[in-house]
């Protein structure tokens, strides 16, 4: 196959926001920025054996779902891939797309999949977002071709307070900065995150209210206002989630939609088994966000985080109680060494999953329930199997739309012991 254009004609979404279509010598093709059904002219940017990556050229006859996108950036910048699909159709296509790959790399049999749980909003949701810098100082995202930075004018993502932020942020070409984030912590309190590999202070002069952090590496250092912000969290239900105020440092993580951060926490409220005086193992605890609402209702808590901001964070807060512990290192570390054994586990995993060592030591332990908290449902599916292979059933697993517009999968998997 050389660069020469073809047609072909696409029949499903898979993860990672493509089209996949089929090639004459029976080759899966894969194409970003189109829908299944459409008819289309692409041309190859990436050959393997098994299959092809291309980019599309022209759309020849579009699908019927097809919309006009709301950004002018979209097609080229890699931030969102379903700006061109109405938004219950992304529910529905997020949907189908977890259950393939529990089905296919799982290998389970009509897996218990529940009706996703739809952000609030569609559009300016996001409490954090990163820049990259082009070389003339410009703020922009990855291009999704060529992997360089574009200039961005406008972004849809972001809440309010951000987007009216944002573009007013110059920088001067040069400074040696990786990335540029910017969060938003309740009453609309806005933090200036700059990451460098030098500790070599970036100049700055400011001229909105909001706090500026410079991190390299661990290591922080506050150029204005606070090391950290309060992020506010409640599933939005009256007698739901009762709001509850996090600490959360520059370098540490939080859940990027504050919304559905709430309605997460009301879903493992809800549908986690926990018995009375219960120990719960928190693993990849992060901040707290789980551990703080489980608490009062468990015996004894375990949290299990290798960031070192989070953990302090964790620290802050969970203060109000006296029966938590907490292991600031790796999980893999951790669960072989742990003395007794948890009735329930809690996992939020990076997007790599559970590590082989961690996920050996977590079926040793044995618990009764396990919560699998996935933001990949590719490794989910993996891990998902790992666990029923070790004596687990998988009783449902429910999606959440953190992030429209893009293929990424939030979901919630619960698992009891056979």
């Amino acid at each position: 196959m050389t660069s020469d254009l073809l047609t072909v004609k696409l029949e499903k979404l898979t993860y990672g926001g493509d089209a996949l279509g089929r090639l004459p010598d029976g080759r899966a093709v894969f194409v970003p920025f189109t829908l299944p059904g459409e008819t289309v002219r692409i041309r190859s940017v990436d050959e393997k054996r098994g299959h092809v990556r291309a980019e599309l050229v022209e759309v020849l006859e579009p699908s019927a779902e097809r919309i006009t996108p709301r950004c002018r950036h979209f097609g080229v910048c890699g931030g969102c891939h379903y700006q061109h699909l109405p938004y219950p159709a992304q529910l529905t296509a997020k949907t189908e797309i977890l259950r393939d790959q529990l089905t296919r790399i799982g290998k389970i049999e009509h897996p218990p999949v529940k009706q996703i749980v739809p952000s609030a909003t569609e559009w300016n949701y996001r409490n954090h977002i990163q820049f990259h810098l082009t070389p003339f100082g410009k703020l922009g995202y990855i291009d999704a071709h060529s992997r360089s930075v574009i200039p961005i004018s406008e972004c849809h993502l972001l809440e309010p307070p951000l987007n009216a932020l944002w573009p007013a942020l110059e920088f001067d070409p040069g400074l040696g900065l990786e990335r540029v984030s910017l969060r938003l912590g309740m009453d609309e309190q806005a933090m200036l995150v700059l990451e460098s590999a030098s500790p070599a202070m970036p100049g700055l002069e400011l001229e909105a209210d909001l706090s500026v952090v410079h991190l390299v590496g661990d290591h922080v250092v506050v150029m204005a206002g606070d090391d950290h912000l309060i992020m506010k969290v409640n599933d939005g239900v009256k007698g739901g989630v009762n709001d509850r105020l996090f600490h959360v440092s520059a370098a540490s993580f939080f859940q990027v939609n504050t919304g559905l951060a709430g309605k997460m926490v009301a879903h493992l409220l809800a549908h986690l088994p926990v018995p009375p005086g219960a120990v719960l193992l928190d693993v990849y605890c992060g901040v707290g966000l789980f551990s703080a609402y489980f608490a009062p209702r468990v015996g004894g808590l375990i949290g299990i985080e290798s960031s070192p901001s989070a953990c302090e964070d964790f620290t802050a807060n969970l203060d109000e109680f006296e029966h938590i512990e907490l292991y600031q290192a790796p999980a893999e570390d951790v669960l072989p060494t742990l003395d007794g054994k948890p009735d329930v586990i809690i996992l939020d995993p990076p997007r790599l999953g559970l590590e082989k060592h961690a996920l050996d030591a977590l079926l040793a332990l044995g618990p009764a329930s396990i919560a699998y908290v996935s933001c990949d449902p590719s490794t989910l599916a993996r891990d998902a199997a790992r666990l029923i292979t070790g004596g687990y059933r998988l009783v449902q697993v429910t999606p959440f739309d953190l992030f429209p517009q893009t293929f990424h999968i939030e979901s919630i998997s619960i698992f009891e012991k056979q």
